[in-house]
């Protein structure tokens, strides 16, 4: 497994926040980071540059994060990244949804950091 210094992850979280709570926990790591605010945007990234995973909100505008996981999983090119689910809509009913659709991990906001970036490192190492 690479080391966490060149792990790249995509963000797709369209709130802006979001964006920078998630981006600032990871830069504290030394992970790179792009941040996308839409599925679609999130799509064209995956096909322009590689990446060791992604961190997926549930609630997008337009295509959801589940669609999103769909299409992910659904393409030759990136099928196997790990991918991330976090939401500000928790529940055990969609916690379970986000597993069963997929994600290799969910984490409900506000994130903490430590058994958030300890998670990614499984999930990673495992892929």
């Amino acid at each position: 497994m690479a080391p966490m210094n060149e792990w790249k992850i995509l963000v797709v979280e369209d709130e802006p926040d979001g964006q920078m709570v998630v981006g600032g926990i990871l830069n504290y790591f030394n992970v790179a980071v792009d941040a996308v605010s839409n599925a679609e945007d999130a799509l064209a990234a995956l096909n322009s540059k590689h990446y060791t995973g992604a961190v997926i909100d549930l609630a997008l505008p337009g295509m959801d994060g589940m669609m999103l996981l769909k299409e992910i999983r659904n393409s030759a090119g990136y099928s196997a990244m790990p991918c991330i689910a976090i939401t500000a809509f928790h529940t055990s009913a969609v916690k379970q949804q986000a597993i069963d659709a997929g994600f290799d991990a969910y984490f409900p906001k506000p994130i903490d950091d430590t058994s958030f970036i300890r998670e990614l490192s499984r999930v990673i190492e495992d892929a």
